[in-house]
């Protein structure tokens, strides 16, 4: 599944299962709070939602890390809890606390969820995608990307972060049965959105399951895997050749299953997965993207250097994309990224 023939984008040459002299390489959350050009758009937007729903700024943060590395892919700058505002629960981003939502936590609220009109409030998302579809370079890949049912579902029940995920496995545990129409909900309505954001342009989608690896590995395969795979069916069906990056993060080796069964065209590894054993176990079913420590980027020197050398001596002989195990973090110094990109370069 992917792009058949060899194109001038080295990320989707990857996608399709090619060998490259070189891996492509992006980061994520390369467009963020490291970046002073960054700081500065996102203080003229107003709020970190303002921002998302600005086509104008989210168009210029997503082209501010290509100006500076030329990574090989530009991700759009969206955030993954715009489903749940756009279906109708209540979001607000607090300095030092992160996402609030005002939290669902039984069958019975989710009357509060609207998914017939949730493109009223995307569709500033959708113009963002267009406009870059237009302004990234012509040989950089396009990512669309969502957070996994799962993954959403943490912060819609939590209302916030969480360290032990115990109302919503709670709910999950007691009331399977309800909570499967909220992952119905989430499935239909991520679906939808990544069809507009490919109809828009993208031309990869990446699935989030950040906290995929909280779950045991009996219920990671009901909350995990089949709604992920039912959402790659559903992008599919439309878009057969569409290549898709699935990043079920923490989930060690049930990774095995999560390829096989839900479809992805590729894997995201985080920083936990063995290199020689993803390179055996893993990268022989699909290509893989991975997995630098994002905390060694933070630090850099001979550590970063030798670990970024040690990743793609491991993968490069197979469809690789390098990218991190986890998203850029705030306090990461811009000159390290530049070190990084030129290293995967060979510059």
């Amino acid at each position: 599944m992917g792009v058949t023939a060899s194109t001038n984008k080295p990320l989707l040459n990857s996608l399709s299962g090619e060998v490259q002299s070189r891996p492509p390489f992006w980061l994520m959350r390369q467009a963020g709070r490291y970046l002073p050009e960054y700081r500065e758009a996102r203080a003229n937007a107003g709020s970190f939602l303002d921002l998302c729903y600005n086509p104008e700024l989210a168009e210029e943060v997503t082209l501010q890390p290509l100006r500076r590395y030329g990574m090989d892919a530009a991700i759009l700058f969206a955030d993954i809890l715009l489903i749940p505002h756009a279906l109708g629960q209540p979001l607000a981003y607090k300095e030092g606390e992160g996402p609030v939502l005002d939290p669902i936590r039984a069958a019975t609220e989710l009357g509060r969820l609207d998914v017939t009109d949730i493109h009223k409030t995307l569709d500033p998302v959708y113009e963002t995608v267009a406009r870059l579809s237009q302004s990234i370079p012509k040989d950089c890949t396009l990512i669309g990307f969502a957070g996994a049912p799962w993954t959403v579902a943490t912060y819609m029940v939590e209302g916030r972060g969480s360290k032990d995920y115990a109302k919503i496995k709670h709910w999950a545990y007691s009331d399977p049965v309800g909570f499967d129409v909220l992952m119905d909900i989430l499935v239909e309505a991520t679906t939808a959105y990544l069809l507009k954001q490919v109809a828009a342009g993208a031309e990869v989608i990446q699935i989030f399951d950040t906290w995929a690896g909280v779950l045991p590995d009996n219920e990671f395969r009901k909350w995990s895997i089949e709604p992920t795979r039912r959402i790659v069916e559903g992008l599919r069906s439309q878009y057969p050749e569409l290549p898709v990056i699935g990043f079920p993060k923490g989930v060690g080796g049930n990774i095995i299953d999560y390829v096989r069964e839900t479809g992805v065209t590729a894997v995201s590894l985080d920083t936990g997965t063995p290199l020689d054993w993803a390179a055996r176990e893993v990268q022989s079913l699909v290509p893989v993207q991975g997995n630098l420590d994002p905390m060694l980027l933070v630090s850099g020197g001979a550590a970063m250097e030798d670990r970024i050398r040690q990743i793609i001596d491991t993968f490069g002989k197979n469809p690789f994309i390098f990218n991190l195990g986890h998203g850029i973090v705030p306090q990461t110094p811009p000159e390290n990224v530049a070190r990084l990109a030129e290293i995967v370069r060979g510059d």
